[in-house]
């Protein structure tokens, strides 16, 4: 009797002890997350059983936080790195642009026209040049990360008017390979059942395109040397130069990485809507900083996961989801992402200052204490 007392304590201390490193894994901020996730699909569904159908989820929530999901991926390097990059929306808009003039006229005077490839790199690579516009600002010019951002969110947003003919958008809906980037599916043939009365349909590339490069944002700011770098920067920028970091290097491939994902999300832009608008990513960045700073990052930088992010940008997209499902108005729907904004970032002060009184009443203990 005693042996199966023990052996029965044991199987449930071991059981305890694999929920607390999942829990621990998970991390407490995306456990909350995670439950506000939860609460919001719940809502939804009941005021809104056609929420939970594969139309619904694959069409319109995971399309669109492809897209913003995209963006909030490259702010959220540069927030961990204690700066801010308002002009992603703009950087947006002016690759959604280029990247339609490139596959239509082609590049080099009309060499690979109509080249899907050609254009997703164009717009990369003008992404990242103007990403590394901003930090060429900030590092060697001193000016501050929200103000340096600020003046480019208008001066790109005025340039993707200049290059749009007209200021009008560029139409690309003849040209079938970038416009399979907006309309084709991956397993479209596996027999999965009914949701909401709707077919499956298969995963759009938006949404796989998202999940690899999520993948790819989490290997690199956990297991790189730059990804350490970046956090030891937002830390402390002082203590990470004095350890040897080339901070403005860091700095410069920092923005320049948000830049050339905020490009990819310009060029998935114009293969959805069929076009390259100069207004296609305005207000983007509203939703990308709120994602970040939601998904636990802070503003002084030193604090945020890739993870935390991808949950927030969830949550964002399911709650406008449900608003617009039940009918509730644009504006309605602005004001509760003003909310969430200005709710996560005092949050994050909260804890912030919570933390560094508890550090303090530490610190003023007598070593006898």
């Amino acid at each position: 009797m005693a042996e199966l007392q023990t052996a029965g304590s044991s199987e449930v201390r071991n059981g305890l002890s694999m929920l607390r490193r999942c829990m621990a894994g998970i991390g407490v901020g995306n456990l909350s997350l995670l439950s506000a996730l939860g609460i919001a699909m719940a809502i939804v569904v009941i005021k809104q059983p056609l929420f939970l159908s594969w139309q619904n989820l694959l069409n319109s929530i995971a399309q669109n936080i492809a897209i913003v999901g995209l963006l909030a991926l490259g702010e959220t390097v540069v927030v961990i790195g204690a700066g801010i990059d308002i002009s992603i929306g703009s950087i947006a808009s002016v690759t959604s642009v280029t990247s339609a003039l490139v596959v239509v006229n082609g590049a080099f005077g009309g060499f690979l026209a109509g080249s899907m490839e050609i254009g997703v790199v164009s717009a990369i690579l003008l992404g990242a040049l103007l990403g590394f516009v901003n930090g060429v600002f900030i590092t060697f010019l001193r000016v501050a990360p929200i103000i340096a951002t600020l003046g480019t969110l208008a001066g790109f947003a005025g340039l993707a008017f200049l290059l749009a003919p007209g200021g009008k958008p560029v139409g690309v809906g003849t040209q079938e390979g970038l416009m399979s980037l907006g309309s084709k599916r991956f397993l479209t043939g596996v027999p999965v059942p009914k949701l909401g009365g709707t077919d499956w349909t298969g995963i759009p590339v938006l949404f796989m395109i998202l999940i690899i490069a999520v993948v790819c944002f989490h290997i690199l700011m956990r297991y790189t040397r730059f990804g350490r770098a970046v956090y030891s920067i937002g830390g402390n920028e002082k203590a990470a130069h004095l350890a040897g970091i080339n901070v403005r290097r860091v700095k410069l491939l920092m923005y320049s990485l948000a830049g050339g994902s905020a490009g990819l999300a310009g060029v998935l832009l114009t293969a959805r809507t069929t076009s390259g608008n100069p207004i296609n990513g305005v207000g983007l960045e509203l939703l990308a900083i709120t994602a970040v700073f939601l998904g636990g990052a802070s503003m002084s930088g030193g604090a945020g996961t890739i993870m935390g992010t991808v949950l927030a940008v969830t949550l964002i997209g399911v709650v406008n989801n449900g608003l617009n499902l039940t009918g509730v108005q644009t504006y309605y729907q602005q004001v509760v992402l003003g909310a969430l904004l200005v709710s996560a970032v005092a949050l994050n002060q909260w804890r912030q200052a919570r933390a560094e009184r508890a550090e303090t009443r530490l610190m003023s203990r007598s070593p006898e204490d």
